[in-house]
């Protein structure tokens, strides 16, 4: 009786286990199927600006590869954080990514009581792009080249103004960066995005603007406004003619604008794989790699872990810069 009793508790475990097994298997599977419906990415700038971009041939290159649509959700606002508090508050199920940049490693050196954390909240899914800085400015209030317009700038402190993506983005802390290093005094004048900003660049309403590559390149190659310079230490192949900041006597001015993909901390392993998975399919079409180029931009070329440890050293870089120019929210 009690080698029958043994027995049948041995075969009832063994048919609990296999239960689970294949409970997991189904879930697995249904993990694995993922994108089975609309995914939402969340841009947290308005449409028209540097993340905008990136984010609208990327989504049109996801749909045609996966036969699924990527939502862009632009929620602008509080130099992107707006956006990024909302994407930390998602389900993490792999349906709602959130694309931000690097106005997001900036963010915890401004905004002392952020609802986030970028490094805790997110996992980092793939560096997108990378994009040099470029000085523009309305071609008819400086119709002149670099040399020129230092040297107005030099001698009316305060009467110039620069635009920006909002407090705290990489456009204000690179005008900051300018500031310092050219002993210069210029106004800024903070907008909630890219966009618009650059909307009243073209429309003669503020003086210039320091942006990314990505969102000035149709513009400067349609003359509406004027490119002066592109940070760093080399020309961008976008704009051969236009010279680097090193070669104007500016040999530390290097700001990059970059731009990556996270999903919520939580999401599932597997889940995150086929994200990865997607986003770089997505960014070796020749669509989006033609797009790249003519926007002055690089693909990041990163593993997860590679871009976590990106950002983690970039929000260590510009707390230094934040520190040593005295950048506040305006």
């Amino acid at each position: 009786m009690q080698i029958l009793k043994s027995s049948f508790s041995r075969r009832s475990v063994l048919q609990a286990g296999a239960a689970c097994l294949a409970g997991l298997g189904s879930a697995t599977h249904a993990q694995s199927s993922w994108p089975s419906k609309p995914v939402n990415l969340i841009v947290p700038f308005p449409a028209g600006g540097g993340t905008d971009a990136f984010a609208r041939p990327l989504s049109a290159q996801f749909a045609r590869l996966t036969g699924r649509q990527m939502v862009i959700d632009n929620r602008g606002g509080a130099g992107g954080t707006v956006g990024a508090s909302a994407a930390a508050k998602a389900a993490a199920d792999g349906y709602t990514l959130f694309m931000g940049a690097v106005h997001h490693a900036i963010a915890p050196s401004m905004y002392p009581k952020l609802d986030y954390d970028i490094e805790k909240d997110f996992a980092p899914m793939a560096l997108m792009a990378n994009v040099p800085q470029v000085l523009v400015v309305h071609p008819k209030n400086f119709p002149g080249d670099f040399k020129d317009f230092l040297d107005r700038v030099r001698k009316s402190p305060g009467r110039f103004n620069y635009g920006s993506a909002g407090a705290g983005t990489s456009h204000h802390l690179a005008g900051e960066l300018f500031k310092q290093q050219t002993k210069t005094f210029i106004t800024h004048i903070p907008y909630r995005g890219a966009g618009p900003a650059l909307q009243d660049l073209i429309a003669g309403n503020v003086d210039m603007m320091f942006d990314g590559l990505g969102s000035s390149a149709q513009h400067i190659k349609g003359g509406r406004i004027k490119a002066l310079m592109v940070a760093g230490g080399k020309r961008n192949p976008a704009f051969p003619d236009l010279p680097c900041a090193a070669e104007l006597g500016l040999p530390d001015y290097t700001v990059t604008t970059w731009y990556g993909v996270w999903a919520p901390r939580a999401t599932p392993a597997d889940v995150q794989a086929r994200i990865v998975e997607e986003l770089r399919r997505a960014s070796a079409t020749d669509e989006l790699k033609a797009i790249w180029a003519n926007n002055g931009a690089d693909f990041g070329n990163l593993t997860p872990a590679q871009f976590g440890s990106f950002v983690s050293a970039e929000v260590k870089r510009w707390a230094a810069v934040v520190k040593a120019s005295g950048a506040k929210l305006d």
